[in-house]
């Protein structure tokens, strides 16, 4: 009976499962039949089966035992010293208040927004850069009024390199294409710059080890307007611990380093798609911003 073979449907449904499961990444070039191999050596049930028979007690002979005695010791190595980590060489494990304070310095040595991605692509104290495929550090016009921000990478920003490039992305742009915004226009980027395992939220540590940066980001391209994507970005920049549902619609000041400019919260396009009858709460928010910057160039 010839077994039945699976049609390109039913693959894709198998890759579809395992990507909404997180597993986006293979270990191996080629596949493994691990039913193949050998079994590796099973351990005694008892450690007493593990320990082997001891030799019989005998005296040793006279003279061995006195040469050995009397032969000098070897020089014992001196341990290695270790040397000073480097900012760019700090491990992934440093602690928190470590890692968030090599970011804070070096993000204020950048003077450009290009030396501040260059900086950003040697950064070694945050773990999420060894899992990550790209550093996505921004898209659109830097020279634009307004600028948005999210909270991290998905898959496919991961994968491009920019941010907002999914389903999301694809969102976002219909959304600022009905104020009249699009990336010749507007600038867009993420509190953290690398995409977090399976898609997950970055954790509190994460973001304050890439904060700096994305101050730093906001700094060097001094918007008029910031508009936060989202809880994550929101309470990260505005300094609230209010959830996106209470915090969307209200404006807050912002310092940017050279001057004060509006901030204004309002929903993740990633949430829109999974809560669709809430793109009503966004689209006040974004005739909101549209009404702002009018009124700048007023």
């Amino acid at each position: 009976m010839t077994p039945d073979v699976p049609d390109s449907h039913d693959l894709l449904s198998f890759l579809d499962f395992h990507v909404e499961a997180g597993v986006d990444v293979a270990l191996d070039e080629t596949p493994h039949d691990r039913f193949a191999e050998p079994e590796a050596p099973r351990r005694p049930a008892r450690e007493e089966d593990a320990t082997p028979e001891r030799p019989s007690r005998q005296a040793p002979p006279a003279e061995p035992v006195r040469a050995a005695l009397s032969r000098p010791e070897p020089a014992r190595a001196e341990p290695a010293r270790a040397e000073t980590p480097s900012t760019f060489g700090r491990s992934a494990a440093a602690a928190p208040g470590e890692a968030a304070g090599d970011a804070r310095e070096l993000a204020a040595t950048a003077a450009s927004l290009e030396e501040l991605e260059g900086l950003l692509a040697r950064f070694e104290s945050c773990a999420l850069r060894f899992t990550a495929k790209s550093l996505v550090f921004a898209d659109g016009n830097p020279q634009a009024r307004v600028m948005f921000v999210g909270e991290a990478p998905g898959a496919d920003e991961d994968r491009v390199g920019k941010p907002f490039m999914g389903r999301s992305g694809q969102l976002l742009d219909r959304m600022m294409a009905a104020v009249g915004l699009d990336r010749t226009n507007a600038y867009v980027g993420n509190v953290v710059p690398w995409r977090p395992p399976g898609n997950r939220n970055p954790t509190p540590q994460e973001i304050a080890t890439c904060k700096p940066f994305i101050e730093r980001q906001i700094a060097l391209a001094d918007p008029d307007i910031l508009v936060c994507l989202g809880g994550v970005a929101t309470q990260a920049l505005a300094g609230t611990k209010d959830g996106i549902l209470k915090s969307r619609g209200r404006w807050y000041p912002y310092r940017t380093g050279r001057r004060e400019i509006r901030l204004l919260a309002t929903l993740h396009p990633a949430y829109l798609l999974r809560q669709p009858l809430q793109k009503r709460l966004a689209w006040r928010d974004f005739r909101a911003l549209r009404a702002a910057l009018d009124e700048g160039q007023g």
